[in-house]
């Protein structure tokens, strides 16, 4: 009996860390399982990176902390952490949009793009993101142009930025109308997050993908178009959300 109670334990706290590590994303392993790029790609790659990279981890958090405030029964607090988040995310999906939106004026000048795997629906856990990437899947296999595939990938995580926030913000207003706690409320949100931070990821995977093979001078163009974006969102950041 002792033994299967500590084994238990053990698949309680290998699951827990799991979530909080992450380790269950493929998007994840795959970028830190990716070689280094040539300097001149890595200065424009590494920005933009960050910058995603920053405002999915404060997002994460301040989700975390109102899912901690939750279980507290500290509900004003967790709701206030809820409001917290809703701007982040509002952040988050401008800044990968953007990205998204850079790389498709860019993709004519590569004739060529290599994707780094393919997106399956077995990696997400959203209703909304099982059934847009069916469809995906289907045209991703009758594609044989590899800028095709390239550009169905940008138009897929384009839609799942778009369709994820609305259904984050459907929550969001659900919850301030009725302060409805309940656990399949505070279920979305999780579904949600996990799901759109797998999309950010993979829209930086697309990016190193069209990075090594776009020729330099539209790597230039690109870089002035990526510090601007970066610039833009650090002065967002600053400013306060009371304002």
């Amino acid at each position: 009996m002792k033994w299967l109670l500590g084994g238990l334990v053990l698949i309680a706290m290998s699951i827990l860390l799991r979530r909080v590590l992450r380790l269950s994303a493929p998007a994840t392993a795959r970028l830190a399982g990716l070689p280094p790029l040539p300097a001149e790609q890595h200065a424009v790659y590494q920005p933009i990176a960050q910058e995603v990279e920053t405002n999915a981890s404060i997002l994460g958090i301040s989700l975390n902390d109102a899912f901690e405030e939750r279980d507290a029964s500290r509900l004003d607090m967790a709701w206030h952490m809820v409001q917290l988040s809703a701007g982040e995310w509002a952040r988050m999906a401008e800044i990968v949009t953007a990205l998204l939106d850079a790389m498709s004026k860019q993709l004519a000048r590569a004739p060529a793009v290599v994707s780094v795997g393919r997106i399956v629906s077995e990696h997400f856990k959203s209703q909304v993101m099982i059934s847009s990437l069916r469809t995906y899947e289907l045209l991703d296999q009758l594609a044989f142009r590899s800028q095709l595939r390239f550009q169905l990938r940008i138009r897929l995580l384009r839609r799942a930025v778009e369709n994820l926030t609305k259904e984050f913000r459907r929550t969001y207003r659900y919850m301030e109308q009725t302060q409805d706690h309940s656990a399949e409320i505070w279920t979305r949100y999780d579904l949600y997050f996990h799901d759109f931070d797998l999309v950010a990821k993979e829209a930086l995977l697309a990016f190193r993908s069209l990075l090594a093979c776009l020729p330099p001078a539209s790597l230039q163009d690109l870089s002035v178009e990526i510090r601007a974006l970066v610039q833009r969102g650090v002065r967002a950041r600053a400013i306060p959300a009371g304002r």
